[in-house]
């Protein structure tokens, strides 16, 4: 089992939190109806944190330019953003959430192409 994310009681059904786990870049957990997804925080148009943007169903919003993504699978899915961006598994384990050892990303899948 990966780093230690957060609690899942600190991301509410349909919200998103700004994580920070030692030796990776910031990620963002998100909350779709129970079900947890975990996605680099850095949009990949601008420099803006997608955890500050919002949360609309599966897409996950950036507060700079309006770029969406889909947070299971970090594809664009919403202009300006055209590049996806990396995604993480998570597991729950005792109310916690952890990365797993594993990074599935469109990301790196669009990178090895």
């Amino acid at each position: 089992m990966g780093p230690f994310l957060c609690t899942t009681s600190d991301v509410p059904e349909g919200g998103r939190k700004s994580v920070q786990p030692e030796s990776l870049p910031e990620l963002v957990v998100c909350n779709v109806a129970g079900t947890f997804y975990v996605l680099a925080a850095t949009c990949s148009h601008g420099e803006a944190s997608l955890a500050a943007g919002r949360l609309l169903g599966c897409e996950l919003e950036c507060p700079l330019h309006a770029g969406r993504f889909d947070v299971t699978t970090g594809g664009a899915t919403r202009r300006p953003a055209k590049k996806p961006v990396e995604t993480y598994q998570c597991v729950e384990q005792d109310g916690g959430l952890y990365l797993t050892d594993a990074a599935s990303s469109a990301a790196s899948a669009s990178q090895a192409a």
